[in-house]
């Protein structure tokens, strides 16, 4: 007696088609799962031995062996349990074999044979409907899968519920999907009094999805301005709003189906992992880097992070992914993110208050800044300082310029890069200045003559690296797009500059 039933691997935001091929032989009997399967795996057969049980259906006396093809990939997870299960029954002649080919199947299964949900059912379902598959999956699960669009979704509570529906005794319901979360109540800008050079960084790097790091002593606002962010970034569009929502299922946050339409925001503790940044552990899952993809990655106390945190983000920042290797496997997961990261101007903070700063200046400050290799400072595009705020700053009245009001800038600049880099053939999408390099941004990057020497005065005066040079680019097109200039001017390039000169000058 064999059976074949079709379920799936992930590999990053790749889905893998995966056959669940049960044979019932002659022989000792013997329940065992083979195909290169990990230890969640290999307890299914506990697991669906026990649901079966529970069902009043018992094991044949026959040697049963579960083959997870193809061998030499990977299988990890709980939601094998389920397919493995119809497997056993199409093969007992209990469930129709034609039938269930048309489906992927996903779920765990409990000791009573109520089906638990499984993460990673989104991507699945996509994966389904590019096959011209069907997707069975638990009934928690069923609000997430409706979002794939045209199959057809089983998503049942238990495995009773299941095959009474293949036997014709009852009729499952199509899932709806789940909610749309687009509406949020943000932070507002105009709570912060004073910091007004600050807020025009972070609107800058808002428009053009730029790296932003903010120093200032203790108390001067750099997490209160961070917070403000998602409420100045506009909303996820359709495609961009699938593609972070699948990351979310394959890490399983996406709860009940709800699916977000706004920017992620994460703001991970000092003491998070290198495995916890970019990805890795138990099933290489994404890391805080590709669940703020297409969002804000928050890095507070940035120096206090471990160094080797620290470095494993170069590459995320630079080319917008992470890729967690293994000795068989390599994962690669996007991570188009925003770094907003902020820090003190030493470990005590009060560097430059006589009445405060400690008896190891300058030794205190230059330990605390060397915790930041340079190569990881020239991949951010702005640094700001955020003095401390003054007594007077206090006193004064709300600010005029409200959230909305920037954020409607923000959208605007935004728009003009959609329809400038929407037609652009390039390997990887460039939705924001921020994607653009070498020809690329050199190609719409225009400068007059007076911006033109500015610039190459500069070059020189504040020893520009190349990556320091195209940066300062970037900022200078997000700053004409803000203004709706086609050129950049002389004055986009100096204060493009002045968010490079606080590096230049050491700090």
């Amino acid at each position: 007696m064999q059976a074949k039933i079709k379920t799936v691997a992930f590999q990053g935001l790749e889905v893998r088609e995966v056959d669940v091929q049960v044979m019932m032989a002659s022989g000792l009997p013997a329940f065992t799962i083979v195909g290169l399967a990990d230890k969640s795996v290999a307890e299914s057969k506990e697991r669906v031995r026990a649901a079966l049980t529970s069902l009043g259906i018992g094991l044949p006396p026959k040697r049963i062996t579960i083959n997870l093809a193809p061998a030499d990939l990977p299988k990890e997870g709980a939601h094998y349990d389920l397919p493995i299960a119809l497997g056993i029954l199409t093969a007992m002649d209990i469930l129709p074999a034609d039938e269930l080919a048309e489906y992927y199947v996903l779920g765990e299964l409990s000791l009573d044979g109520s089906c638990n949900p499984v993460s990673g059912v989104l991507p699945a379902a996509v994966a389904a409907v590019g096959e011209d598959k069907n997707i069975i999956c638990p009934a928690a699960s069923g609000a997430e899968a409706a979002w794939a669009g045209d199959l057809e979704v089983l998503a049942p509570s238990s495995l009773l519920t299941l095959i009474n529906h293949f036997k014709g005794n009852q009729v499952l319901t199509p899932p709806e999907h789940g909610e749309i979360i687009d509406e949020e109540l943000f932070l507002k800008l105009e709570d912060i009094k004073g910091q007004e050079t600050a807020k025009r960084a972070l609107e800058v790097a808002a428009a053009g999805g730029h790296n932003l790091l903010m120093t200032g002593p203790p108390g001067s606002g750099k997490s209160m301005l961070a917070a403000r962010m998602p409420g100045l970034l506009p909303p996820l569009d359709a495609a961009e709003a699938l593609e972070v929502n699948m990351i979310s299922s394959i890490a399983g946050e996406m709860k009940e189906g709800r699916l977000s339409r706004r920017r992620p925001f994460r703001d991970p503790h000092h003491s998070a992992s290198v495995a916890a940044m970019v990805g890795g552990g138990r099933g290489a899952k994404p890391g805080e880097v590709s669940l703020a993809h297409l969002g804000v990655l928050f890095l507070d106390e940035l120096p206090e992070f471990n160094r080797q945190v620290l470095e494993s983000l170069r590459q995320p920042v630079e080319v917008g992914k992470a890729v967690v290797a293994r000795a068989n496997l390599h994962v690669t997961y996007p991570a188009r993110m925003q770094l907003i990261a902020a820090m003190n101007p030493c470990r005590c903070g009060h560097l430059d208050d006589p009445a405060q700063a400690c008896a190891r200046v300058p030794k205190c400050a230059m330990e605390y800044r060397s915790r930041i290799s340079g190569p990881m400072l020239d991949r951010i595009d702005i640094h700001v300082d955020v003095p401390a705020v003054s007594a007077a700053d206090l006193t004064l009245p709300p600010p005029t310029e409200t959230s909305e009001m920037v954020a409607a800038r923000v959208a605007k600049a935004r728009e003009i890069q959609r329809q400038r880099y929407q037609d652009i053939n390039h390997p990887t999408p460039v939705r924001t200045n921020a994607d653009a390099e070498g020809e690329l941004l050199e190609r719409f990057v225009v400068l007059d003559a007076p911006a033109k020497s500015l610039l190459q005065d500069a070059i020189g005066k504040l020893k520009l690296s190349a990556r320091g040079y195209h940066r300062v680019l970037k900022v200078a097109r997000t700053l004409a797009d803000l203004e709706a200039s086609d050129p950049v001017l002389r004055s986009h390039i100096a204060e493009a500059l002045e968010y490079r000169r606080r590096l230049a000058m050491g700090g």
